[in-house]
C-alpha cells in the first residue's frame, strides 16, 4: 500500500527538531557525525530537522560554516523529512546562506530575527523580502523571537508570499493569538518556538507543532508530546513534560547559556561526542549539572547510569 508523504505545509504542524553542530577535536565542525541524530530522530517520527538553528550554534559559525553545514545535513536527511535551513544576520550573509540552501537542496528557510540593535519593524520586512529573493522560489519560515515589532509589521511579514510559517519564540501566547487572527486568510503555520514545555499554551491559542532540540537526545519523547498534544490531552502533555523538565531547566541555567551545553553534554554520555560548545556558550557542565544530567538520562533509560566505584 502507497503512502503519500506530507506536505512541507502539514509537516510544519510537526516538530521542528533543531540538530546541534558537531566539531572535532580541532573545532572543525563535523556533518558527518549528525547521522546517528539524524536516523534517530527520523526513525522516532521528527516531521522536520532544521540546519543552523540556535542548538545548532548558528551565531557560533562563520557563513562558510553554515553553508557546510546545511550541505552535511541535507546529505545525512537524504530527502526522508523536509530539511530547514536556518539564515540570517548580516542582509549579505544571509542572502549568501539562502543561495546555498537552495543549492543544498533545502525544503525551506527559517529566516532568523536580525540582532541588529538598530531593527526598524519595516526594515525587517526589507531584510525578508530580500533574503526571500536570494533563496530562488524557496519557502520562508519566520522565526520570530522579539513580538516587539508590532502587529503591523507581522502581517505584513505574513503577506509576503514565500512566507508559509511563523516559530513564535516569545513567551506571549495571547499576541500569538491576535497574531493568528489577524492573518487567519493565509494559511500561515505557527509553529510554537519555545519547545515542548511552551506548546500547550501555544495549542491553547492556535498554534500546532514545536521546535524542539530535545530531540537530538530522545526524538520519541518529544513525538509521545506532539502526539498527546493533537490528541488533545493536555493532562498526558503535562505528565511527558514533566519528565522531561530537569533537562530543560538545565538548559535555562547561566542565563541560558548551557542550552546548548547540556545537549552536547547528553550525546557525549550516550556515545556520541559531537565536540563542545563555541564561546560564548558555557562550557563544560559545571560538576553538579553533569551529575544532574547523567542522573536523568540514567532514569529515562537513553544512557546507563555512572557504574558504582
Amino acid at each position: 500500500m502507497s503512502t503519500t508523504r506530507p506536505t512541507l505545509r502539514e509537516s510544519l504542524n510537526g516538530i521542528s527538531g533543531i540538530l546541534v553542530t558537531p566539531f572535532d577535536a580541532a573545532d572543525r565542525p563535523v556533518p558527518a557525525r549528525l547521522a546517528p541524530i539524524v536516523d534517530r530522530a527520523v526513525r522516532a517520527g521528527v516531521h522536520v530537522l532544521v540546519a543552523n538553528g540556535n542548538t545548532g550554534e548558528f551565531y557560533g559559525l562563520t557563513t562558510a560554516e553554515a553553508e557546510a553545514m546545511v550541505h552535511g545535513a541535507a546529505e545525512q536527511i537524504a530527502g526522508r523529512v523536509p530539511l530547514l535551513a536556518g539564515v540570517g544576520r548580516s542582509i549579505g550573509d544571509a542572502c549568501a546562506l539562502a543561495r546555498a540552501s537552495h543549492a543544498a537542496g533545502a525544503s525551506a528557510l527559517m529566516v532568523h530575527q536580525p540582532p541588529d540593535p538598530f531593527v526598524a519593524p519595516r526594515g525587517v520586512v526589507s531584510y525578508v523580502q530580500r533574503v526571500a529573493e536570494a533563496g530562488q522560489g524557496l519557502p520562508v519560515v519566520l522565526y520570530l523571537r522579539d513580538d516587539g515589532i508590532g502587529f503591523e509589521a507581522i502581517e505584513a511579514l505574513c503577506n509576503l508570499p514565500e512566507v508559509v510559517g511563523v516559530k513564535w519564540a516569545s513567551p506571549t501566547p495571547m499576541k500569538l493569538a491576535e497574531s493568528i487572527r489577524r492573518t487567519e486568510g493565509r494559511d500561515i503555520a505557527w509553529v510554537g518556538g519555545l519547545a515542548e514545555t511552551w506548546a500547550p499554551p501555544f495549542y491553547a491559542v492556535g498554534s500546532r507543532g514545536f521546535t524542539s532540540g530535545l530531540i537530538n537526545v530522545w526524538p520519541e519523547h518529544s513525538v509521545a508530546i506532539h502526539a498527546a498534544l493533537e490528541a488533545g490531552d493536555y493532562a498526558k502533555a503535562a505528565s511527558l513534560i514533566r519528565t522531561m523538565a530537569p533537562f530543560e531547566e538545565l538548559r535555562a541555567e547561566e542565563r541560558n547559556g548551557t542550552n546548548v551545553t547540556v545537549v552536547k553534554t547528553a550525546l557525549q554520555l550516550m556515545g556520541e561526542d559531537c565536540g563542545p560548545t563555541r564561546p560564548p556558550s558555557a562550557w563544560p557542565l559545571v560538576p553538579r549539572a553533569a551529575e544532574e544530567l547523567r542522573r536523568c538520562l540514567g532514569e529515562w533509560g537513553v544512557t546507563r547510569p555512572a557504574a558504582a566505584e
